[in-house]
């Protein structure tokens, strides 16, 4: 019974080591894709950012057939940011990039820029007490550039979003520029 213990403890010691070795850094183009691939399996996302109370945030794109989310860690700087296109597909809001910046031109119109500490990035992506997405914007910890009204529309899928920022693995030990 002992040697079976170290061995699982042994086991699972790995996994959690590999696990770790493997996060790359937060907020890098690698951990912008896998937040893409994860904004593709959030039901509030895919679905809630369709039709709230008769308006489609989705739908709000300037005719371009996408929105943009550009987001970095303060700091890093801008220098660091990295990009999520978000366009309809199917009936869904769909994340189809995720990595760096790829020069297409934000329309703050449609569009969002979002920065923050990252004990903010961390207190968000928790969903902590005082983090959610409205205190989040009102109380400076997520510096914010876009329509604010049009995210005040859809604020359950905006939470849903700052919360998968703490599902993505990611170490906060560098800043890697884009």
């Amino acid at each position: 019974m002992f040697k079976q213990l170290s061995l699982s403890s042994l086991c699972l010691l790995a996994v959690v080591s590999t696990t770790q070795a493997q996060a790359g850094e937060f907020m890098d183009a690698a951990w912008a894709k896998q937040a893409c691939d994860a904004w593709n399996t959030d039901a509030t996302l895919t679905a809630g950012l369709m039709d709230t109370d008769g308006y489609s945030w989705i739908k709000n794109d300037a005719g371009r057939g996408y929105k943009l989310i550009q987001m970095y860690r303060t700091s890093c700087g801008e220098a660091s940011k990295v990009q999520l296109n978000i366009s309809l597909q199917g009936n869904k809001a769909m994340c189809n990039y995720g990595g760096a910046t790829d020069g297409k031109a934000m329309n703050f119109d449609v569009d969002y820029l979002m920065h923050a500490k990252d004990t903010d990035w961390t207190c968000m992506g928790n969903g902590d007490f005082g983090c959610g997405a409205m205190g989040a914007m009102m109380s400076g910890k997520l510096n914010f550039k876009g329509p604010k009204m049009e995210a005040m529309k859809v604020m359950s899928p905006f939470e849903s979003f700052l919360k998968l920022t703490g599902k993505v693995p990611g170490n906060k030990t560098e800043c890697k520029t884009q």
